[in-house]
């Protein structure tokens, strides 16, 4: 019997996916436990509609993020960082100081795991940092790092 699974099972397949199983095994577990349905012109065709939708919706999300990404890189964030005397700075500047800037300067709420600082941030001047906004999308800022 061929069942289009649901949710995820054990050692079977995916959610969304077709699969062969014994006629036992899917009226007595997968159909009862409504992990899957019996693959039928009905069923397979609202399958392909919901994929056609998820589709379209990850496909939405991609260029909301790249015009997201595109203003982003036109935003230089400034940030402060003490120094001592002969430009010796104390401390770094981090990921969350960034995100902190950047929502009170442009508005813009970032998580500060999206940043992609290879290292702190310990000198003075402009410095590009990335922002992962989508797996497809990185966005790349500019950070002026100025003395306090």
């Amino acid at each position: 019997m061929k069942v289009i699974l649901i949710s995820d099972v054990k050692s079977l397949g995916k959610k969304g996916d077709i699969v062969n199983v014994n006629d036992g095994y899917a009226r007595n577990f997968i159909l009862p436990k409504k992990l899957g349905l019996e693959a039928n012109a009905k069923n397979l065709n609202d399958l392909k509609l919901q994929k056609a939708h998820e589709q379209k919706a990850a496909e939405n999300i991609y260029k909301e993020a790249l015009d997201f990404a595109r203003q982003l890189e036109e935003v230089v964030v400034k940030v402060s960082i003490k120094a001592g005397e002969g430009g010796r700075t104390f401390g770094s500047v981090s990921a969350k100081e960034i995100c902190k800037a950047l929502n009170d300067q442009y508005h813009y709420d970032i998580d500060k795991r999206k940043m992609q600082l290879p290292e702190p941030v310990k000198t003075a001047g402009t410095h590009i940092i990335g922002v992962k906004l989508h797996p497809k999308v990185t966005a790349q800022i500019k950070i002026k790092v100025m003395e306090a």
